[in-house]
């Protein structure tokens, strides 16, 4: 991405960022906002550290990831402070100097040791949101992650600024690109573990890199909804592929995952299409005013009905979702918000101070429950599945007469179907990300 267009948009993201954090504090009663980048954790009676993840908050007011130690303090009315952890050190890759479009608009003091950031916080810790885990405390200034500024700011984060959608547009380019490799190594009989080598090499990015652990499922494997096992072997024949997959992009990721029917599965190549179709409606109805929960049940219905066309079901669709039919094929949400985390916060929020809105009964994965406005970045992820656990206890439901248990059952090798788009609601036609980044590569 051009950094001549992240420099234009910058300035509007940190004055939406600085507005947001002015209520925040005053909903909370506090002076100041501070955001820890965290510290490494280190494994049990080892000193090998888990691979670092910055502070969500921290990395939402500027491109810097990997700066374990770092510090940002925000006063309504002042410039931003970055305290930036540059230690001497000859074991490990030291950070970067702070460097870019974005450095003009902080006021930086680099610090040489984690406990020397302690001089350039704000003198009264109590006067202070601080917001980290709990290992990032340095002197007096120990993370409170006080109710009232979260809530605000966890609330106002599923609108996202042109910065970020531009952020998440790069993120989606790079999934996509990689996605294109994983369908390459899949269709040349490639093992689970070197389709997750051809998608990393394509996206450029570690395993540590990405927003969340790739799952790669060949064959019954899509049955399992986090499966990350990577089989080092090839199947005899591959009937399918399920791939769940994202990229980050200065900390922003994208949530993508494609299924493709091996060359012996025809019959298969039927319901992924069908999916596909609902699933680029079920993109196109997002749109201001709708509500998540309402969509995520008319999801529902329409896989129900999938289910009736193609044999597997005998009962309505109607029938399907009251009887709980439906779910032993579909038994997750249709989505969620994402951007700085791939399953970002404030999904339940019933309001910027707070409260939850219920999930609808019978669906208690659903990972959503707001009204779409436009601005919000969400996932749609329908999915069909073979599942053994979830078929063995539909056998002992009233409505198990109505499943066409063989067909089912000739399918069970195939794993499961998921097809899943990053989408905008704009004031118009929404915004899928997914699909304009996968088209780009044509």
């Amino acid at each position: 991405m051009p950094t001549a267009l992240l420099s234009q948009l910058y300035p509007a993201h940190l004055e939406t960022l600085q507005n947001r954090t002015r209520i925040a504090l005053e909903r909370g009663g506090f002076d100041h906002l501070v955001i820890a980048a965290g510290q490494p954790r280190y494994q049990f009676l080892d000193d090998l550290p888990y691979p670092f993840q910055v502070n969500p908050h921290f990395k939402q007011w500027l491109p810097v990831t990997r700066a374990p130690g770092s510090w940002l303090v925000i006063t309504p009315g002042q410039k931003p402070r970055l305290i930036y952890l540059q230690p001497h050190d000859y074991r490990h890759v030291v950070p970067e100097a702070p460097a870019g479009y974005w450095v003009e608009h902080f006021d930086i003091v680099i610090v040489r040791e984690a406990a020397a950031a302690a001089a350039h916080l704000p003198a009264n810790a109590a006067r202070c949101a601080i917001i980290g885990e709990d290992t990032a405390a340095v002197a007096e200034h120990r993370p409170n992650n006080p109710e009232a500024v979260l809530n605000h700011l966890h609330f106002h984060r599923a609108w996202k600024t042109e910065y970020e959608l531009a952020m998440m547009r790069v993120a989606s380019h790079l999934g996509a690109r990689a996605h294109r490799a994983a369908e390459a190594a899949f269709r040349s009989g490639a093992s689970e573990y070197a389709i997750q080598m051809a998608y990393l090499g394509a996206a450029r990015e570690t395993e540590n890199e990405l927003p969340y652990s790739n799952i790669v499922c060949l064959n019954e494997h899509g049955a399992v909804l986090h499966y990350t096992n990577l089989e080092r072997n090839p199947p005899v024949v591959s009937h399918s592929l399920l791939i769940d997959a994202g990229a980050s992009f200065h900390g922003y990721a994208c949530d993508i995952t494609r299924t493709y029917a091996g060359a012996d599965a025809a019959e298969f190549q039927q319901l992924v299409a069908a999916v596909d179709d609902a699933q680029r409606d079920f993109c196109a109805r997002v749109r201001a005013g709708t509500s998540y929960p309402e969509l995520h049940v008319h999801a529902h219905h329409v896989l129900a009905g999938i289910l009736r066309e193609q044999g597997f079901i005998r009962m309505s669709a109607e029938s399907a979702v009251e009887s709980g039919v439906s779910s032993a094929f579909f038994p997750h949400g249709l989505g969620h918000y994402i951007g700085l985390q791939v399953h970002d916060v404030g999904g339940f929020q019933a309001a910027e101070s707070g409260g939850t809105l219920a999930r609808p009964a019978g669906h208690p994965y659903l990972r959503l429950t707001r009204t779409i406005e436009a601005g919000q970045v969400m996932t749609i992820e329908p999915g069909i599945y073979f599942i053994d656990l979830l078929l063995a206890e539909l056998k002992q439901n009233p409505a198990a007469g109505d499943v066409v248990w063989d067909k089912v059952d000739a399918f069970r090798q195939y794993g499961g179907v998921r097809i899943e788009d990053d989408v905008v609601c704009t004031a118009g036609e929404p915004e899928n990300l997914t699909r304009d980044a996968f088209a780009a590569l044509k």
